[in-house]
């Protein structure tokens, strides 16, 4: 195939593979797109490999990214044509761990068998996937894996975790390109033979009636001075109106320094927290020592403060170099300060740990509240506010992230947003109650804790991603060193 059509294939495959994640559950695009990838890259030279992968990764994360031109265009006031550039450019920079794998794929592939050229994918798929997720403080949104939180292998999930399901779906899809029976069948028994692994691995630890808010304040109201108490009237009224167990707010649903609050409404939150607790997104801190994107717990259980500690690059913390981009948005607050560690907070029975916004995506920051420990929870909550980024994709696609971590940690998720997506998920990962995005309501919702751990968990809080990344090494070595068929 001529360069130019084989690069505009990959660029289409890309397209596809982004087809595969939520809103839709198409995960078997995500195989076949991944082995339209593998049959171009078969037989190119290394820098034309480089080429299909750059191709491809810009047509997947440029797809499935592009939700962040509304961020610097609508509210970040960024020329249209500007801010189309900056998610290209991002596109590119995370497609460079693709480019670079299956540059070293197509190297040391020539002249190998099927098996070999399958594994060497395979490693090279999971070393790129790894690599985007932990270098520059990472960024793993919709990896591979998150397209199998439904589909055969999900059940590989309490097992492997995500990052396993990316090698298994990368296994698949080198496989299928291979139009070869042998490493086809051993793909397939594998699938088969994990449909019959032990899948309990955690008892219920109770249930809770919980409460979660969803503003739906529009993110160029937030920050807006005349209408900070409108919109703190109205949030106060949805917390009054409560009927759970616990409460539970968006991040930063107040979006102002909590020591800068009115006396009169800090005491009208107060005396609501006094019937039930009520876990609120604000800040806390002061301008000498940073300010700390917070969730307060008030009311009975005692005090509890989490702030965020995996903050994101260009929102919450700016890198070196780029404090003129950021000024051109206008973000408030967009230079914060690390969280500290926190145990959980108890509600009757349930031991809660809360996640803020794409914390979720880094289950081995938290794999210890998924563990038998100090830091052991029994539900997980995640609070965030994707109003920056419209309604379409972006909120399906966080939520496939939860469920993916439910699925991992056998642990439910309670999602309280400011747009959507506002959502109760069980410890299987499925949905169980969900408000409508772009409505403003209250999820009066039960959700049933669990303890125990699942194999994943354990060996994660362990290990870390060091097994996988081993395994991808040791995977690239041996077939690497395989005779060169003939």
């Amino acid at each position: 195939m001529k360069a130019r059509w084989a690069l505009t294939a990959a660029l289409a495959a890309g397209v596809l593979h982004t087809a595969a994640f939520a809103p839709t559950e198409f995960w078997f695009l995500q195989v076949l797109a991944l082995a339209a990838l593998a049959g171009l890259v078969q037989g190119s030279s290394p820098r034309r490999a480089a080429a299909l992968g750059l191709a491809f990764g810009l047509g997947w994360l440029g797809s499935g990214l592009w939700w962040l031109y509304i961020s610097m265009h609508d509210f970040g006031h960024i020329p249209a044509m500007a801010a189309v550039l900056a998610v290209l450019l991002l596109a590119l920079f995370l497609s460079l761990h693709y480019a670079l794998m299956m540059a070293v794929m197509a190297h040391l592939s020539a002249g190998r068998g099927a098996v070999a050229r399958t594994a060497l994918f395979t490693a090279c798929w999971l070393l790129a996937e790894l690599s985007r997720a932990t270098l520059f403080t990472g960024f793993p949104w919709m990896a591979s894996g998150y397209a199998h939180t439904v589909g055969p292998l999900a059940a590989f999930a309490p097992w492997v975790g995500v990052y396993g399901i990316s090698a298994m779906a990368a296994a698949a899809a080198a496989a299928l390109a291979q139009l070869n029976w042998r490493p086809v069948a051993a793909v397939l028994v594998l699938i088969v033979a994990g449909q019959f692994l032990p899948q309990d691995f955690t008892v219920s630890a109770g249930k809770l009636k919980v409460s979660l808010l969803q503003p739906n304040v529009k993110q160029d109201e937030k920050f807006n001075p005349d209408l900070m108490d409108a919109n703190l009237e109205l949030l106060t009224r949805q917390i009054e109106s409560a009927r759970g167990q616990l409460v539970v707010t968006p991040e930063t649903v107040v979006p102002l320094p909590w020591d800068v609050l009115p006396p009169e409404a800090v005491a009208r939150l107060q005396a609501a927290a006094a019937r039930r607790p009520l876990l609120m997104g604000t800040f806390l801190g002061d301008e000498k020592a940073g300010y700390v994107n917070s969730m307060v717990l008030m009311g009975p259980p005692g005090v509890y403060a989490y702030g965020k500690r995996h903050l994101l690059p260009f929102g919450e913390f700016v890198p070196t170099g780029l404090h003129w981009f950021v000024d051109l948005m206008g973000i408030p607050m967009e230079d914060q300060v690390t969280g500290q560690v926190q145990a959980p907070f108890q509600v009757g029975a349930l031991r809660l740990r809360t996640l803020i916004c794409y914390e979720d995506l880094f289950g081995e920051d938290f794999v210890k509240s998924a563990v038998q420990g100090p830091e052991a929870a029994d539900v997980f909550i995640n609070v965030s506010n994707l109003a920056w980024f419209g309604t379409f994709m972006v909120q399906d696609q966080h939520l496939q992230f939860s469920q993916m971590r439910a699925l991992e940690f056998q642990r439910p998720f309670i999602r309280a947003t400011n747009t959507g997506a506002t959502a109760v998920l069980d410890a299987q990962g499925r949905v169980t109650a969900r408000l409508p995005a772009a409505t403003r309501g209250v999820l009066e919702a039960e959700v049933e804790g669990r303890r125990g751990s699942t194999p994943y968990a354990r060996w994660l809080a362990a290990c870390g991603l060091w097994p996988l990344l081993t395994f991808a090494l040791a995977l690239l070595i041996a077939a690497g060193l395989r005779k060169r068929a003939p």
